[in-house]
Parts: C-alpha cells; structure tokens; sequence
C-alpha cells in the first residue's frame, strides 16, 4: 500500500453541498442524452450483474464518465474511481459521485504527480476484482506493486489507443497477468469515438479556447490513425488547409487519397498555423520543428499523454514563457517568434480550462461497450486467459442495437438463406 493516506475528492473542496450540486446537474444533463446506458440502467438495477464485484477505475473524470461510474455502481459493485490525467477532473461532478454509498471517489483537478499516484493507490486499496482503464496506468501499478491482488482480480477493460497499445506490448512480453479487453479496438469505439469525438471535441476546445477561426487555416494533423482522420475530416470540413504527417506508408497514401497534403513534419513545420497531435507516442514535434514554425502558431496534443509535444525542447529554445490566454502558454524564441501551447501539452479535449470531452451521445456508445465488457467480466471472467483479448463482437453489436432503437432506426437481417450462402464454401459459379 501506498504510504500516503489520499483522502477522498469531498475532503479537498470547500462549499461541498455547491459543488455537488452542480455535479449532478452535469450528470443529469448527459444522461438526457445517452440512452445507451439508461436502457443498461434498467437491466443492471433489474439484474445486479455486478454483485460482489469491487471495481477500481482511472477515467477522465466528468460527467460522461460519471454515468457509468454510476451505472456500474447501481449494478451492484462497490466503485472506487480516480483520474487519468491531472488536468481532466472536474471537482463537481467527481463529489458528486462521492455522495453514492457505493463509490468513492478519489478525483481531484490539478495535482501533482505524487497525488496522481496517491490518488491510484487509494482505489487499489480497496481490493478490486476488475480494473477499468484509460491509459494503462492502474493496470500497470498493480502488476508492479500489488502482485498479490492478481490472483483475485478477474479482469479489465481498457478504454484507449494508447493504453491498448501499451497493454500489448506488456502482455508480448509476457508480463499481463489478467485478462484485459481492448475495448478501444471494439468498431462501436473506433469508428465514432476515436473519429467523431476527438475530431469534434479536439476542434471546438482549441477554436473555444483562443477565440480563432480554422477556416483559411494551415492544419497540420500529427498522426493519420481514427483520431487522425477524425480530425482531418473535421478540420477540414471548417474550412481547413489540412497537411498530414505520417510513418506509415500505408496511411500516408490512405491521407494521400482522400485529397490531403501529405509531409514530413520538418517541412510542414514551415507551412502550419495549428498543429495537433493524435499519436500516442512521443516526440511528434520537437526542436528541428520548432525551429522552422512561423509567429503565432498553436501547438495542441489530442493524442495521450503530454510527451507529443516535447516542451523540454521549447522550453530550451525559449527566452520567456507566460500566459497568452487562460489555457494557452506563449513560448518566446530568441528571434522574437512566439510558439503557443494549448492545455500545457496534455489532452486538449479535456486538459484546457474549458474543455469538455467528447460528446455525449458518442461517450455513450464508448461506455455502453465498457459497462457489457465489465458484465461480461464478472459473469464469465474466468474463462478468459490472461492477456488482451478483442471484445466478443455479439457485445459490441449489442450497444449498436440499443442504440438504433433508441434512435427508432430499423435495419435488415439476413435470411436463412442468405447465412447458409455465406458460410459454405460449396457454393461457386
């Protein structure tokens, strides 16, 4: 256990009755519009699928996410909940769900690396049975400092690219202990979330944040995977100039073919006005780019972590930094050229001062995914090896039919027929 006691979100505020308030007003706003997770609501309350089940979460903190932090809850589990980033927390809403008697809440905008992993440490103290991820962080922490919990722990779900991508690399190298699914990788996350969340949100945070028009402008995209490509289609459907910069050759064609402007990042470097990020690895943008880009450019990270955008090389180049606006630093170079950094780096969407997230109804889809995958866990978790495992798709087409319901849209089903036709091979000219 960790030696510092983190106490819970409700013992680092002040006006508590205030803050919760409009915490649940946040909530009951997105609620409106998920119906995803009402319909999962109904069944879970009816069902108590998660009964027993103690569940340890490091999410973006706010009011999407609140709901099937809720959910979950209301499910049956005891639900123990911090951030995964520093900056993504929103106070009211994380006290907000510290007043359900089956969570705590550990959330707290804006601390330091030591209480981030304090606050991560609180919620694995609570003994869980299921992790819920984004970005990889807890699952990483308990192989690495609570070995002994393994054993009792039946699964995961992880949430992002980036968390995917390092879950696989740990599980080549065969240190994963537990099953994890990839709920990332799910088509209900990849072909809205990744492309119409992050291409919306990331947008309309950077356009809300400097007050600045995309139309006319020099976008440059860091990255041409589903966020990459949501925030190309966005930026440039505002009217963008849209230039992509990729290291693989098959998405470069792929951004070639759909009409953008494909270059490296040193000569885009020269040509940008905003440059987003949308990787998750480190090091898109560094000193030999800083070094070319022109006055005023917006520099912003829509892809993890804040390693994207290698601020100890701007800093280094820099004479001077100071706040531009709230939410944007200026960096000023030697030769007078200010470089402008949104949201100090770190997920534009939900780490600048304004920032939302993604958009309801398209969280919805995300978690709805998540709160069946956590069903699926505590109903079949030991018939999964450890490791990460694809989500099983009848789960995944499950959240779509809520959905299409929801939205009173009908669709066809094959025939007898028609199946038969598509699983044989007998059949030819």
């Amino acid at each position: 256990m960790s030696e510092t006691a983190y106490s819970p979100v409700s013992q680092h505020l002040s006006d508590l009755e205030a803050v919760r308030e409009e915490g649940r007003r946040k909530m009951d706003w997105a609620l409106q519009h998920m119906p995803i997770l009402n319909a999962l609501r109904e069944e879970f309350v009816d069902e108590q699928p998660l009964a027993g089940e103690t569940i340890a979460m490091a999410m973006h903190v706010e009011a999407k996410t609140a709901n099937l932090v809720e959910l979950l809850a209301e499910g049956g589990a005891e639900v123990a909940i911090t951030g995964c980033n520093p900056l993504s927390t929103h106070d009211d809403v994380s006290a907000a769900l510290d007043t359900h008697e089956s969570i705590t809440s550990y959330a707290v905008r804006g601390v330091d690396d030591e209480e981030y992993y304090d606050a991560m440490h609180a919620c694995i103290a609570h003994e869980p049975t299921i992790t819920v991820d984004d970005g990889m962080d807890m699952v990483k922490l308990v192989h690495e400092e609570y070995p002994d919990l393994i054993d009792s722990i039946v699964g995961g779900a992880e949430e992002t690219t980036t968390g995917v991508d390092r879950l696989r690399a740990m599980d080549a190298d065969g240190e994963l202990h537990y099953p994890v699914f990839a709920v990332n990788d799910t088509p209900m996350k990849q072909l809205f979330d990744n492309v119409h969340g992050t291409g919306e949100s990331s947008l309309a945070t950077i356009a809300m944040t400097t007050n600045l028009s995309w139309a006319g402008k020099n976008v440059v995209v860091g990255g041409y995977g589903q966020c990459g490509k949501g925030v190309a289609k966005k930026a440039s459907g505002q009217n963008a100039n849209v230039i992509v910069c990729e290291v693989d050759p098959r998405k470069a064609l792929e951004a070639h073919m759909e009409g953008y402007e494909v270059l490296p990042m040193k000569e885009a470097a020269k040509k940008g006005d905003v440059f987003i990020t949308t990787t998750g690895n480190r090091d898109v943008i560094t000193r030999e780019h800083f070094e070319e880009m022109d006055d005023g450019v917006l520099l912003a990270n829509a892809g993890h972590f804040d390693v994207e955008v290698n601020l100890e090389d701007l800093d280094d180049l820099a004479v001077d930094r100071y706040e531009v606006r709230d939410g944007v630093e200026g960096f000023e170079m030697p030769d007078g050229r200010v470089l402008n950094v949104i949201a100090e780096g770190r997920l534009v969407n939900l780490a600048a001062p304004i920032s939302l997230g993604h958009p309801v109804e398209v969280m919805d889809q995300s978690f709805g995914v998540q709160a069946v995958v956590v069903r699926e866990l505590a109903d079949r978790g030991d018939e999964y090896e450890p490791g990460v495992h694809d989500v099983p798709d009848e789960l995944d087409r499950e959240v779509a039919d809520i959905k299409l319901a929801a939205e009173g849209v009908e669709y066809d089903d094959l025939s007898d027929e028609q199946r038969e036709y598509m699983g044989s091979w007998e059949h030819g000219t």
